[in-house]
């Protein structure tokens, strides 16, 4: 009887120090995870849903910025490397710097330049304020109301690319640079038709409407750039992590598996911070 008791006993503890292992473990790997989310790269700011430093911010944002020698942040995308301008998460969206497309001081280009685009499984989407300008281009996406290449797609295609637009009258900053080339303005609903476009074009450039600073919402200015819109994944768990009063974590995610957690400053948590190692045991278990 003694003997059993006794070896209840050990298997008592074994279990125990088992479960102590585990939360040392776990603790040790979450403090050499905490600490590392950057929050701004340059003088852009770095909040959620974007993280330059794996596992910050929403997985659905992982690896998509990067900061370069930790000033000259970056967007990656399908069709090259871009220079973010300005981020803002009041009115959620970037302005990207595309270098192969014509603007004031990147005029000598080689004709038909790549095309910019996106990778459709983020949630990237290019705003409906850009607006594209393709200048020399055949007569074939002018004088048609349809472009060939829209025949069965009719859907990824806008009627015609407007020679008569605004823009293409009123050139920002630097008018005289195009000299008397052609201009027409087309907005692409893909990145595909951007694309096929410009196959028909010699160079295009994309010009975005900015409000001024300090003014109205209605007074806006042309600005050379491609504006892209995306989405804050708002769960109650990132809020609760957040909160002030729960500790203000770092909204983040397992690198391994993608799936939530909360950065505190003694480690990472299911939860939130406040109360940081007793949530850490009870995720153990």
């Amino acid at each position: 009887m003694g003997h059993k008791i006794h070896q209840i006993r050990n298997n008592w503890f074994i279990t125990l120090l088992l479960h102590f292992v585990i939360i040392f473990l776990r603790f040790s790997t979450s403090l050499s995870q905490s600490n590392i989310c950057r929050t701004a790269c340059g003088e852009l700011p770095i909040n959620y849903p974007f993280g330059i430093d794996d596992g910050c911010g929403s997985p659905h944002y992982r690896n998509l910025l990067i900061c370069n020698n930790g000033k000259d942040l970056q967007l990656r995308t399908p069709s090259g490397r871009y220079r973010v301008l300005n981020i803002s998460y009041t009115d959620p969206h970037i302005v990207v710097s595309d270098p192969l497309m014509w603007n004031c001081e990147n005029r000598h280009l080689a004709p038909r330049a790549y095309a910019f685009s996106l990778d459709t499984s983020t949630p990237f989407s290019l705003s409906k304020i850009n607006n594209f300008l393709f200048f020399n281009c055949s007569d074939a996406v002018i004088s048609q109301p349809h472009p060939s290449f829209c025949e069965q797609s009719t859907d990824r295609c806008d009627p015609t690319c407007d020679t008569a637009s605004y823009l293409c009258q009123n050139i920002p900053i630097c008018p005289s640079l195009l000299g008397h080339a052609p201009c027409c303005s087309y907005y692409p609903r893909t990145s595909e038709s951007l694309r096929l476009m410009l196959e028909h074009c010699q160079y295009y450039t994309s010009i975005y409407w900015r409000f001024r600073d300090g003014a109205p919402p209605y007074d806006q200015v042309p600005a050379y750039g491609v504006r892209i819109d995306f989405e804050i994944p708002a769960t109650t768990r990132c809020l609760k992590c957040l909160d002030v009063r729960k500790g203000k974590g770092t909204c983040g995610f397992d690198t391994q598996s993608q799936s939530f957690l909360c950065l505190c400053d003694g480690g990472n948590v299911t939860t939130y911070c406040k109360g940081m190692l007793q949530n850490l045991s009870i995720c153990i278990y």
